[in-house]
């Protein structure tokens, strides 16, 4: 009995830390059934299905059932106190993921706690079931293993399973969000959307109408339908003249849904690219899903235009309502997102004073994002970045860095990024450019998944591919000296940005 129950706490652990992981991921895809699917299209994902403990677990799984069926009884002892070993295993591993902060695990909200709650409860009444029926050691070890094996199935069941009453509780807020925005008839709101630099030109332009007007704007990541409405819910009230959305969609009819809650007046097209394309399946899908923001303005409303965009340039002259385009002589992705606000602020009155006070605070902000690393170099924080656009823009700030007083000196410059995701067909022509600017630009390049890393290793010889935070500090600090610049592009480590800052 003591060894059922030592086995049945190592199983309870073990399950739990993939209940964590499994619920993470889905949080992690926005529970977007499209975007969850092609996370197993990716390096990471494939392991996930191919992992080795996996197999060794279906293994001795088919062991333990073709065992029983052909009664080899010295056999089944020792299959179990194998299973025993590797729940073992795995236990010390999650334990060894808490003690590093390394544990993957989903923002606590109300539908997480919900499925995390119901999980953890079936978990011990299938605890306590087996231990009601009496099974024999060999059926009791089967029994959880063969759950372990199923966990991805479970755990995605159960969220799947809820989704009909997230749906019901989506639109009773999205209901109380119309309702509320109904209450507001003189409110200006400006819709924001684009496949990349929407959120900078959000942050712009609240930064810059903020000299003039009462603003609110959407709060970071809250640029979906319930993010977008209980922003309005929770902050939106008369003291406000304006309200900035930020609008991200991954499927056609996205932005027009989000366009029907906050009924934009002005909308600012910020750029297309590939983002997104395995869930919009086609570039034409996104490009008419961007649009949609155009189509949604009233007759008497104003749309904006990225006029370094071709697609933006291809839709402004379609557009029939009035119309501007901005950007065009701006010579980085900085300076295309602030000509956007720019331009919505000169529209909106403001005087040339007030403009440029807004600018200096987003000056002083951009400046921010440069730290003091370990050895003296310098880290320019680009992480929220996830989009081919913005690694671009990102890698042309750094062949202009670091300018006067230093630009006499050799300084190394070293971008540290995973391959870029959700990009469909794009992906390889995508990450052969990626790895052509790469090479132009970085005396090192790391990339820390595998995905597309042979492609961007064509363009650029001198990337190397590593996964290990405390490997990946190591490298950087053996490599650069007082004044090299490092660029931390998309979702690195969150380990390696604390180690490197330390």
């Amino acid at each position: 009995m003591i060894f059922l129950i030592a086995i049945a706490i190592l199983w309870f652990v073990v399950f739990t830390k993939k209940l964590f992981f499994w619920v993470y991921l889905w949080q992690l895809k926005e529970y977007h059934v499209g975007r969850f699917i092609d996370h197993f299209r990716t390096y990471k994902g494939k392991r996930l299905i191919l992992s080795y403990l996996l197999w060794i677990k279906i293994l001795i799984l088919s062991a333990i059932f073709f065992s029983a069926k052909l009664s080899l009884a010295g056999i089944k002892p020792s299959l179990v106190y194998l299973v025993a070993a590797v729940f073992l295993v795995e236990a010390l591993f999650m334990l060894k993921n808490l003690w590093r902060r390394t544990l993957k695990k989903p923002v606590i909200t109300r539908k997480t706690t919900v499925i995390l709650s119901t999980s953890i409860s079936i978990q011990v009444l299938i605890l306590f079931a087996l231990f009601i029926l009496d099974l024999n050691i060999t059926r009791f070890v089967f029994s959880l293993l063969f759950l372990d094996i199923l966990a991805p199935v479970v755990f995605s069941a159960l969220v799947l399973a809820y989704q009909p009453l997230a749906v019901l509780l989506r639109n009773q807020i999205v209901g109380e969000a119309k309702k509320k925005m109904a209450l507001y008839p003189n409110l200006l709101v400006i819709g924001v959307t684009g496949s990349y630099g929407k959120t900078s030109t959000k942050e712009f332009l609240a930064a810059i109408l903020s000299e003039k007007f009462r603003v609110l704007k959407t709060k970071e990541h809250q640029n979906s339908e319930i993010g977008i409405s209980q922003c309005i819910l929770d902050e939106l009230s008369s003291h406000h003249d304006i309200f900035i959305v930020e609008m991200g969609a991954y499927n056609k009819g996205g932005i027009k849904m989000l366009c029907n809650i906050v009924k934009p007046k002005i909308g600012v097209l910020t750029g297309i690219n590939e983002q997104h394309m395995a869930t919009f399946g086609s570039q034409e899908n996104i490009v008419k899903t961007k649009y949609e923001l155009i189509e949604s303005l009233p007759h008497d409303g104003t749309a904006f235009f990225n006029a370094k965009n071709k697609y933006c340039l291809e839709l402004f002259a379609k557009t029939i309502i009035k119309k501007k385009l901005y950007g065009e002589g701006a010579s980085s992705a900085f300076q295309e997102n602030l000509a956007g606000a720019r331009a919505v602020a000169e529209f909106l009155g403001l005087s040339w004073e007030e403009i440029e006070r807004g600018v200096k605070k987003i000056e002083s902000a951009q400046a921010s994002r440069v730290q003091k690393g370990v050895n003296g170099v310098a880290l320019i924080d680009s992480t929220y970045s996830a989009n081919p656009n913005g690694v671009l823009a990102d890698l042309e700030e750094l062949k202009r860095w670091p300018g006067q007083p230093f630009d006499k000196l050799r300084v190394k410059k070293i971008i540290v990024m995973p391959c870029l995701i959700e990009l469909g067909k794009a992906s390889k022509e995508v990450h052969q450019r990626i790895g052509r600017k790469v090479g132009e630009i970085c005396d090192l390049a790391i990339i820390t998944t595998r995905d597309r890393f042979k492609e961007i290793k064509e363009g650029a010889p001198n990337a190397l591919f590593m996964e290990s935070a405390d490997e990946i500090a190591e490298k950087i600090k053996s490599f650069c000296k007082e004044g090299d610049i490092v660029l931390l592009e998309s979702r690195v480590p969150g380990q390696l940005i604390k180690l490197l800052l330390k």
